[in-house]
């Protein structure tokens, strides 16, 4: 893929014209929800943060995905929540509450535990001078793109409310177009590589989409937690941002790399498709009795 101005510019404009739109969602009470659900939030965190790496270092392994492909999947698996998936468990009758949370705080703590799983995918998987260490500055970079237009947007919010609760919709769509167009933009530029390496990377990625559903769902309901939280923990967990994975691998600023952005491009479409299934089946189960006893 060859850096054009036009990649530069667009990717961090989508990733933050998508994170302004979950600022306007956001208030300081979301992060005050902490101390009142402590139990679910830290079984969210320790999925997202443990054992979905660990899944996936798994099943990089089990198909053989070439290095470059490899990081890509691990820098899907660090990847937080996408904002997508508030969406997902509003229909599916979840904790949207609990959801917007969730996503701020593994929006923060990804400024951490991303660059630190990603560096060690480099170092692993890639050889020699292939590897691209996130720098400090790097690290930096990603902060001002993730979290800053947040924080924007709960300004605009407590601000001016009125403002925030107009725009809150008109954003949300175009927040969707700039995904879908995300996906697409890094679909045409590594057309030759999806279609090289889509039947391997789209059976890894379903997988992987798959088995985070499965823990973000599971993984609660056994420890207790009631099923409207399981849910939005299970969307939470099982629909990463692959906006913010195609970016960092894409971004000239950042990894630059596209190979890296094939998992993530992927995973995104596979995710629309298997979360509806998921959201539709867990929805179904509330007013199905016979079907409720299997989630239980």
């Amino acid at each position: 893929m060859q850096d054009s101005s036009a990649l530069t510019i667009f990717l961090p404009l989508a990733l933050g014209v998508i994170m302004l739109g979950l600022g306007l969602s956001l208030t300081l009470q979301d992060f005050r929800n902490v101390l009142q659900k402590p139990k679910a939030v830290i079984v969210a965190l320790l999925c997202q943060t443990l054992i979905l790496p660990l899944a996936c270092l798994a099943l990089v392994y089990l198909f053989k995905l070439e290095p470059a492909l490899a990081v890509g999947m691990m820098l899907l698996a660090a990847s937080p929540g996408g904002t997508s998936a508030n969406l997902y468990s509003h229909l599916a009758g979840g904790d949207v509450a609990l959801n917007i949370t969730l996503t701020a705080i593994n929006s923060a703590l990804s400024i951490a535990t991303l660059p630190l799983i990603v560096n060690w995918s480099l170092a692993h998987f890639m050889t020699g001078d292939q590897a691209i260490p996130l720098q400090f500055a790097k690290v930096v970079q990603v902060f001002v793109i993730v979290l800053g237009p947040v924080l924007i947007g709960m300004w605009l919010r407590s601000r001016f409310p009125e403002f925030a609760a107009r725009m809150a919709q008109p954003v949300k769509i175009l927040s969707m177009l700039f995904l879908f167009a995300v996906v697409l933009v890094a679909l045409v530029q590594e057309w030759e590589t999806a279609v090289t390496w889509g039947p391997v990377v789209g059976l890894a990625a379903l997988a992987f989409n798959l088995v985070s559903l499965a823990v973000g769902y599971c993984v609660p309901r056994a420890t207790g937690i009631d099923r409207r939280q399981a849910t939005a923990i299970g969307m939470e967990i099982g629909i990463h941002n692959g906006t913010l994975a195609i970016a960092i691998a894409l971004s000239p600023l950042l990894l630059n790399n596209a190979t890296m952005a094939v998992p993530a491009a992927i995973y995104g479409v596979i995710a629309f498709v298997t979360a509806a299934i998921f959201g539709y089946w867990l929805k179904r189960a509330q007013t199905d009795p016979a079907a409720a006893r299997h989630l239980s």
